[in-house]
């Protein structure tokens, strides 16, 4: 595990890296309120591509799940519920993505949340040689390998990717 890097917070997300024997190095930069993953991909000076978001959605009966996307991307929650079998997939409002996870938005993390959910990674992200993902607190990335979604969070693989939209 990679810990040369002056203090950083210990975080729910870090206990669980840590206890799954994950190597990351975590990487601090200046939170803006609503800059996404452009700011922080600035911030860090890496390609948008790699810093991956983490969306706490729900179905039509309210169940959470988890989306790992690209953070030049959008999710398409219309082939997300074709493909999960259910009639519709929508984002959480940020409360409830609170409760869900029990990160606050914006330092959500897909490691350590508070209620177990299933977890989808857009397919592209596991192909990328390191990913960039909330360590679960704003203004605080850590850098993996992309394996650690599938070994530990037990993620699976969809195509759901949507250009961004500007």
């Amino acid at each position: 595990m990679t810990e040369k890097h002056d203090k950083y917070p210990v975080t729910t997300a870090i206990r669980a890296l840590r206890a799954a024997g994950v190597a990351f190095e975590p990487h601090h930069y200046d939170y803006v309120e609503k800059g996404g993953t452009e700011v922080s991909a600035r911030e860090l000076g890496v390609d948008e591509h790699c810093v991956i978001k983490t969306l706490v959605m729900e179905d039509e009966r309210k169940q959470p799940l988890v989306v790992l996307m690209h953070g030049d991307c959008e999710v398409s929650t219309k082939t997300l519920a074709r493909l999960l079998q259910v009639k519709s997939i929508a984002p959480c409002s940020p409360e409830v993505a609170s409760r869900h996870s029990g990160y606050l938005v914006g330092g959500t993390s897909p490691f350590g949340t508070k209620r177990r959910m299933p977890v989808y990674v857009e397919a592209g992200v596991l192909a990328l040689p390191k990913i960039y993902i909330n360590g679960g607190k704003r203004g605080f990335l850590v850098s993996l390998a992309p394996e650690a979604l599938t070994r530990v969070l037990g993620a699976q693989a969809v195509e759901v990717a949507l250009p961004h939209e500007a």
